[in-house]
């Protein structure tokens, strides 16, 4: 079952990033060791594979 955009916005937040705004339905998000992502949907829609995946990596890179 895909996470929801919510979820993953969730994940990203509590792993130290800002929400730094966008436009539409893009949500930009800033760490401060220099990482940046970018998601777009609506909160209820259901995450691309590729979504999951770029989170996933965003939060390990912070982590080293």
């Amino acid at each position: 079952m895909p996470k929801k955009i919510r979820e993953l916005i969730r994940d990203i937040l509590c792993a130290g990033f800002v929400d730094c705004g966008g436009k539409g339905s893009h949500r930009n998000f800033a760490h401060a060791r220099g990482v940046r992502i970018t998601l777009s949907g609506k909160l209820s829609q259901d995450a691309k594979r590729y979504q999951e995946r770029d989170v996933e990596k965003a939060i390990r890179e912070v982590a080293e």
